[in-house]
């Protein structure tokens, strides 16, 4: 799995010039007037069961058309393509970047591959969208940031669909504006059941290749959703377990989350709980807001309870989401197509895609070090900017323990 066939290419990482060699030297050229040219990374079922229909749907609108596929899998690929229509296979990702010069590439691969892989996309020009996690730690994705385009892109993009439909879009609003009064306390509630079975896969469950447990493999969407509802955090003090499965991450994480506009939030995350939700609650001045699903939500899945001394109007405006536009990877990538035509920075790109991801980094350093940690704290030096177990006693691999790859596990770590 770590072969140059599936990784961006370490040897073109440590070259002087830094550059994956490209098919010519003349610019890419511009987007308006034609389809969008994209590469899907990683044969698997997030390739197959969410990007490849949300590709689809925009092809069949005339904005995209699938040019290649990349696995490490040979017959995989292959057999993907065809299935697809899709017109070149490759095991090689620089091969492919130099031959077919997408406009987009789409991962959907393990953690481990993301930061390499991004990268060598991003120095052939080519716009991404990368699969949750992002990255394993703050340094990976910094170093994704460092690559990206001054003005106009290529830009790296992270699939946080959560974010995106009319639900959220709609309540995002009503915060913004203010016309729910200020928000107060916050649930974010991640609770789902994994088995044994789902642990055997070699890269799940390791700092290495997964990046954390529950935290950042499951519970990051719905963090992700609570950040971009209320905005930046200030300060967390978390706690984890690890109390059924043989894992080096946790399965269990708590948190307590204080928000810069001095709300006050609970985070659980777990593979434990049979009886699975998704939930996020934020109790206003004038209304309750709250949602309850488990893999994706529609309008349906939102409830606003109001205050008693709401006026009927403003409520019925409120609950009026508008037409339902489910949370989805479509509804994420029409809008990402529009930026990358308007040649503008996309949503859950850049400091936007960073903020979850240093939520879960602190509340890692503050449950292993017993500390609170603040908005900020974690940058070079830190041992939890380069490892998200920090390199704790009891949470830190066994020496001599790289995490490395095995076999064919190529797909991305799925809701």
């Amino acid at each position: 799995m770590t072969t140059p066939a599936t990784r961006s290419g370490t040897s073109a990482a440590a070259s002087p010039a830094g550059r994956v060699p490209q098919a010519s030297s003349a610019p890419l050229p511009p987007l308006t007037g034609r389809r969008i040219r994209a590469a899907v990374i990683g044969a698997g079922a997030i390739g197959r069961g969410s990007h490849l229909p949300a590709l689809a749907q925009l092809a069949d609108e005339g904005e995209t058309e699938v040019v290649a596929a990349v696995d490490i899998n040979a017959d995989a690929v292959k057999a993907f393509c065809a299935e697809s229509g899709i017109p070149h296979a490759y095991t090689d990702l620089e091969q492919m970047l130099r031959e077919q010069r997408p406009d987009l590439v789409t991962i959907c691969t393990p953690p481990t591959l993301h930061r390499e892989q991004t990268v060598a996309a991003l120095r052939a020009g080519a716009w991404v969208w990368c699969e949750k996690p992002p990255v394993p730690t703050l340094a990976d994705f910094d170093a994704i940031e460092a690559e990206e385009g001054l003005g106009g892109g290529p830009y790296a993009s992270i699939v946080f669909q959560h974010r995106f439909g009319s639900a959220s879009t709609h309540v995002r609003r009503l915060l913004a504006e203010g016309v729910l009064g200020r928000p107060l306390v916050a649930h974010c509630q991640t609770t789902w059941y994994r088995d044994t079975a789902y642990y055997a896969v070699p890269w799940r469950g390791r700092w290495q290749t997964e990046g954390g447990g529950p935290a950042m493999g499951h519970g990051i969407h719905q963090m992700d959703l609570l950040l971009d509802l209320l905005g930046p955090w200030s300060e967390v003090r978390g706690m984890a377990g690890r109390l059924v499965h043989d894992v080096e991450t946790e399965d269990v994480s708590t948190a307590l989350v204080r928000f810069a506009n001095g709300a006050l939030g609970t985070v659980v995350n777990s593979v434990l709980s049979p009886d699975e939700v998704s939930r996020i609650r934020i109790d206003c001045e004038r209304a309750t807001v709250e949602l309850t699903h488990l893999y994706g939500h529609s309008n349906a899945d939102w409830t606003i309870t109001p205050a008693p001394d709401v006026p009927e109007a403003e409520i019925a405006a409120w609950r009026d989401f508008g037409a339902d536009v489910p949370s989805s990877h479509l509804a994420q990538l029409r809008e990402l197509v529009a930026s990358m035509r308007a040649g503008e920075r996309p949503r859950s790109s850049g400091a936007d895609g960073r903020t979850s991801l240093e939520l879960i980094t602190a509340l890692y350093k503050s449950a292993f070090t017993d500390t609170t940690v603040k908005a900020g704290d974690i940058g070079p030096g830190d041992p939890y900017y380069t490892a998200l177990h920090g390199g704790a006693p009891g949470w830190a691999p066994a020496s001599g323990d790289d995490g490395a790859l095995s076999g064919s596990a190529t797909e991305e770590a799925s809701a």
